[in-house]
This record gives C-alpha cells, sequence and structure tokens, in this order.
C-alpha cells in the first residue's frame, strides 16, 4: 500500500512540475513535450537494463549491436540520446536542442517510431528553466527495470497524464482520450481473446492497452492478438504510438495519420474484434464524396451526421464471426431521420445488433450528454453460444457509476461487473441463468421493437424498476403521509414568517 501511495504522489508532483512547463505554448504541443520525455525516459531505461545484461553475458560486444535490442522488441538508442547525457544537461541552457537531436537520433534508429517523436524541445516558448525541472523529476523514476514494468508505473504515468490532458483541455480533450471505466466495460463484454482488433478512431490507443490488460488478467498473450488502427489526427496518431510502444504492444495503425472515411488505410481487411469511440454527430465527415461507396450496404448516411456512417463502417469490417462494441450519442437510438431511420431498421432486420447499454450523463470529458453503448455480432447462432437469433438484449445502467470529481462519473469494478455478466449470461457465456430485471435489462425480440419503430432507447423496454413494499397497510399509510405532508406545510409556515420579519427589520416589508 506504501509504494502504491508513493508512486501516485510522483504522478501527481510530475503532472504539477509539468504544467509549470506550459508557458505560451498550444495545448496539443505542450501535451506531446512532456509525454515524449516520459517516453524517451523509458526506451532509454529498458534499454541501459538489457546492455548491462549483454555486457555482463559471454558475448559482450553484443552490447553494441542494434539487433540484439530490437529481436526482443527493445528501441536500439544511439550514445546521444540516452537518458545519461539528457540528465547531465538539464540544468544547461542547450537543454532542448540536446532533446531535440535524441529524439532525432531515434527515429532514425527505429523505423517504428519514424515521424513519431515529439522535437519542439529547442522553442523559445519553452522555458528551458523549467524544463530542466521537468528532466530531473523524470529522473528520480525507475521506468524500464522489471519491478516498474510489473508495477506497470509507467503505463500509469502516461495514463495518468493523458487523463489529465483530456480533464484539462474539456471537449478537444475527448478526441484523444476515452474514460478508463467505459473502455473495460467495452472490453469486458467483448473479451478480445485472440485474433485481429481493430479501432477506425483509435485516440491515443486506449482500447489495444485495455484489450492487453484484459489479456493479462485471463493468463491469454498479447501476442495472440493482432491490433490494427487509424486515427486521423496527426497529434493523436503519436501519442497512440508512443502509448503503444511503451507497453510492447506491437500494431499497424499506418505509416500515418489518415480519415477512416476518405482514406482508409486498411481497405479490404476484416476483423475479429471492433472496438471504438467515435467522435459524436460530425457534420463534415466528407458524405457527399461517398455516396457509392461499398460500406453503406444499409443505406446512405445523411451527409450532415456521421453516427450512421461509423455505425456501417464497423459492420463492413467485420469478419462472418466478428464482434463489435463501441459509443455513439443517444441520438443514435431513435433517430426519425429518414436515412438513419432506415439503416437502422435494416441493421436490426439483418440481426447484427446484439445489445445496447445506456450510460449515465457526465461520463466523458468531451461532453455532458449522454451516451449509449451499441453491441454488434454478425453471427448470433454461434455454436458456443446461446442462439439469439431475432433478439436484443437493453440494459439501463443510467443509475450506475459514482461521481469521481465535480463534474466526472465513472463505472466501479462492481458496476462493470453487473453489466457484463448480464450480458454474458444473456449469451450463455458464463455459468449465470439469464433473467430479465425490471427498470435494469430486457431481452426483446424483433416484433416488439418493430412495434416501438425501431427505437432502441433502453427505457423503453426495460420498465421501471419495481418498488418495494413493506407490507404497510394503505389506509395506514396514506394517514402516515398526510400527516408528515401537515407538518412539512406549517415548518414551511414557520419559515415564510421569519423571512418576513427580517426583511421588515431591513425596510423590506412583503
Amino acid at each position: 500500500m506504501v509504494a502504491k501511495s508513493k508512486e501516485l504522489n510522483i504522478e501527481d508532483k510530475l503532472w504539477k512540475t509539468a504544467d509549470a512547463l506550459r508557458g505560451s505554448m498550444d495545448a496539443s504541443e505542450y501535451r506531446n513535450v512532456v509525454l515524449g520525455l516520459i517516453f524517451l525516459k523509458y526506451v532509454s531505461d529498458s534499454f541501459e537494463i538489457k546492455r548491462e545484461e549483454l555486457l555482463k553475458g559471454d558475448y559482450p560486444k553484443d552490447a553494441e549491436d542494434p539487433d540484439m535490442y530490437l529481436s526482443e522488441n527493445i528501441f536500439w538508442i544511439p550514445k546521444e540520446a540516452r537518458w545519461s547525457l539528457i540528465q547531465q544537461s538539464a540544468k544547461t541552457p542547450k537543454i532542448g536542442e540536446i532533446i531535440d537531436k535524441a529524439m532525432d537520433a531515434i527515429e532514425k534508429k527505429n523505423s517504428s517510431l519514424r515521424g513519431v517523436l515529439s522535437k519542439n524541445y529547442a522553442s523559445p516558448d519553452l522555458d528551458k528553466a523549467r524544463l530542466g525541472e521537468v528532466v530531473d523529476l523524470i529522473s528520480d523514476i525507475s521506468l524500464g527495470d522489471e519491478e516498474a514494468k510489473q508495477s506497470d508505473i509507467i503505463g500509469r504515468v502516461y495514463e495518468y497524464f493523458l487523463n489529465q490532458f483530456a480533464s484539462s483541455e474539456g471537449k478537444k480533450g475527448g478526441e484523444f482520450y476515452t474514460p478508463r471505466s467505459i473502455v473495460r466495460i467495452l472490453v469486458e463484454m467483448i473479451e478480445p481473446y485472440k485474433g485481429r482488433i481493430y479501432d477506425p478512431c483509435c485516440g491515443s490507443g486506449g482500447m489495444f492497452v485495455q484489450s492487453d490488460k484484459f489479456l493479462q488478467e485471463h493468463q491469454g498473450y498479447i501476442g495472440d492478438l493482432s491490433v490494427y488502427g487509424e486515427e486521423s489526427n496527426p497529434t493523436t496518431w503519436k501519442l497512440a504510438k508512443m502509448n503503444l510502444a511503451i507497453r510492447g504492444i506491437d500494431n499497424n495503425l499506418g505509416p500515418h495519420q489518415g480519415n477512416t472515411f476518405t482514406n482508409d488505410l486498411h481497405k479490404g481487411e476484416r476483423f475479429d474484434y471492433i472496438l471504438a469511440n467515435p467522435p459524436f454527430n460530425v457534420k463534415r465527415w466528407g458524405g457527399d464524396k461517398l455516396k457509392e461507396d461499398a460500406r453503406w450496404k444499409y443505406g446512405v448516411p445523411p451527409e450532415g451526421n456521421a453516427n450512421y456512417a461509423w455505425i456501417e463502417h464497423i459492420i463492413s469490417k467485420l469478419a462472418p464471426d466478428g464482434k463489435a462494441g463501441f459509443v455513439l450519442a443517444n441520438g443514435a437510438l431513435s433517430t426519425s431521420i429518414g436515412a438513419e431511420a432506415t439503416i437502422r431498421k435494416a441493421i436490426l432486420e439483418d440481426d447484427k445488433i446484439d445489445a445496447i447499454v445506456a450510460l449515465p450523463s457526465q461520463m466523458f470529458y468531451s461532453t455532458g450528454i449522454p451516451v449509449s453503448l451499441w453491441f454488434i455480432d454478425m453471427n448470433k447462432e454461434s455454436a458456443d453460444e446461446r442462439s439469439r437469433k431475432g433478439e436484443t438484449l437493453f440494459i439501463d445502467a443510467r443509475n450506475l457509476g459514482e461521481m469521481i470529481d465535480r463534474t466526472h462519473r465513472a463505472f466501479n469494478t462492481e458496476d462493470i461487473k453487473k453489466i457484463a455478466d448480464t450480458y454474458h449470461a444473456y449469451r450463455g457465456t458464463n455459468d449465470q441463468k439469464y433473467q430479465d430485471i425490471a427498470g435494469f435489462c430486457k431481452v426483446a425480440k424483433l416484433d416488439e421493437i418493430a412495434k416501438n419503430d425501431y427505437v432502441l432507447t433502453p427505457g423503453r423496454y426495460v420498465g421501471l424498476a419495481k418498488q418495494e413494499d413493506n407490507g404497510e397497510p394503505y389506509e395506514v399509510k396514506m394517514k402516515r403521509l398526510t400527516s408528515e405532508l401537515k407538518e412539512q406545510f406549517e415548518e414551511s409556515d414557520r419559515l415564510q414568517a421569519q423571512i418576513k420579519d427580517v426583511l421588515k427589520e431591513l425596510g423590506y416589508e412583503i
């Protein structure tokens, strides 16, 4: 417990020190500067540990062979880029130039990092004294040894910073960070054990990181998952590449950023799992140029909103037994706009929507509006699962979660387990027997959904939770309630009189 508290203090202290570095820098530039330093420390530490091991081995000359590092997924760090040199230069005015040269040298020696690392440390907008302070603080954290890897210090520091940046940047922050409890629930429900996993709008790579953690917790191996993604924002694409590199997750995010709709970097590919948090209600997404696109199997999405374009893109990318879980604004559940309503009806009649989960408000940094989770299954009659032909599970989780600060809510472990267990009971993939629970979950047949105009709002199906009956007779209950109401009216009159007296004394008679 003490160690954990110490690590959290390190995260908080590092954030406060780094925050002083911001100055007049653009938020995205500043974010990459700080996370780039953490990344540099991590890869340098990992390199030095392997280097010491090779120097003590039978063939010490191997310590200068880049292949000995790359074969174990460790980046080769040239002499001019090693943290020891950075640390020695922390208090010199040349620290910015030295870091820029280090980043450039690492990219030249490691093709997978080409164009990824920030090289803006010599910028006049960056206070060099404060930059040196951040370097000194990061130097105190061992990020590459086995103990640090086991406790995932670097991963937690990196995620902590992403979270803090998302919170401080508000709506813009939501573009690169999906709250951890949302990602966790998607992963626990989809269970990506083995195969090809894809995120068409991958942000900083949070879906892949949580999939890795899921595998670790279930004795799986990340090598059994092939990771694919695409991200349109170049700064965010770099964050994802660094985030996955830190955790040793091989990936194919394309050679650069890309727009999934107009420049699909994984065209023709099919995936076993898709996890995504597409940007909500995007108006200009290029729909006017994609009228004849093969992805629109169920109808052409409207030009003014990309929500249904994301749904159809995701379905088009799934393998015959593929499964997907993604986030959408609640408007997509019930929109009656011609094209969207038609597409939703067609997808339901094609039996692809497996479940819908309504979430509470205040779950995201980018928006306060309530959202929902959609789950797609391309084969509801799999031999390994209960046949769910013509069925959709609705879960209303709006009353779950707890406030983690003044403006944001998150699911705790029990909330996630309750939702995921309900879903797996419905699928027949755990040892629990599924049953409808009024106010929380309901399995609806297609004909019932059709009677509701193909609206997918969970509250319409699950109904209200049953009120507990304490056995008090109606007449007794009404007598008690009216007596309580009388007392409250009397108290209200008394308080009104007091307020009037105070106002009268002040010369304001009512």
